[in-house]
């Protein structure tokens, strides 16, 4: 933690004093509608984090394949889970269920679908950034 006084030197040096920058999903800066879901996007001191939402049904291999043009997720992904239920299959093989309350980390190489009738809500502090753009 920075005291007063050293921001006072980085002042006089030349330096700038830290600020807080504070953003909310409600005004994001970028929202992508895709088939069952949106991705909004905030832009929070040149760091982009993600709000996605999975409606009921929603599986990226139909929503999203036919739109970024890969065999499987590519952007790896951390995140941590609002709500909902959301089952991950990685291309190695590896399947997982993740629920609200739980943080993921997913490499490169993924298909995920919505479990049961509740939507997913994720933010994702990782991958966004391209995520459900057109090629």
């Amino acid at each position: 933690m920075r005291t007063k006084d050293h921001n006072r030197r980085l002042l006089r040096d030349g330096g700038s004093q830290e600020s807080i920058e504070v953003k909310a999903f409600d005004s994001a800066g970028e929202v992508r509608a895709f088939d069952k879901g949106k991705l909004e996007l905030v832009d929070v001191n040149g760091r982009m984090v993600g709000r996605a939402t999975f409606e009921p049904g929603w599986r990226w291999s139909e929503s999203l394949k036919p739109i970024v043009k890969t065999k499987s997720c590519e952007a790896p992904h951390f995140q941590y889970h609002l709500s909902g239920t959301l089952h991950i299959k990685a291309d190695d093989g590896a399947e997982r269920d993740v629920k609200a309350g739980e943080v993921s980390m997913l490499g490169s190489g993924h298909d995920a679908w919505v479990i049961g009738d509740e939507p997913v809500v994720v933010i994702d502090f990782q991958g966004m950034v391209d995520y459900a753009k057109q090629r």
